[in-house]
């Protein structure tokens, strides 16, 4: 009793892998940098530190990147439903 999809098989194309490992990774990227302000700001660092080092280029990964894997998702949810509807329309 084994269930078969009806569906066809979609493979799962190298452009595929780049946008959802390279969405993941940036998300991760950004939530790590949220934590390190949300720290840096509990332990007592005044806004002046803030501006200073590696700490302008921690801000910006959240503030970039976020929306940027906003869009990584969104493209990959969009390439494979076409590529699932036009699968689909040639069996």
């Amino acid at each position: 009793m084994s269930t078969q999809n009806s569906e066809p098989e979609v493979p799962i194309r190298r452009v595929d892998r780049f946008l959802t490992f390279g969405a993941l990774g940036i998300a991760a990227a950004a939530v790590v940098c949220f934590f390190a302000i949300i720290i840096g700001t509990w332990v007592g660092m005044d806004q002046e530190a803030f501006g200073h080092g590696v700490w302008p280029l921690i801000a910006a990964i959240p503030y970039w990147g976020l929306p940027l894997a906003f869009v990584m998702i969104i493209t990959l949810l969009t390439m494979s439903f076409i590529r699932k509807g036009r699968a689909s329309s040639r069996s």
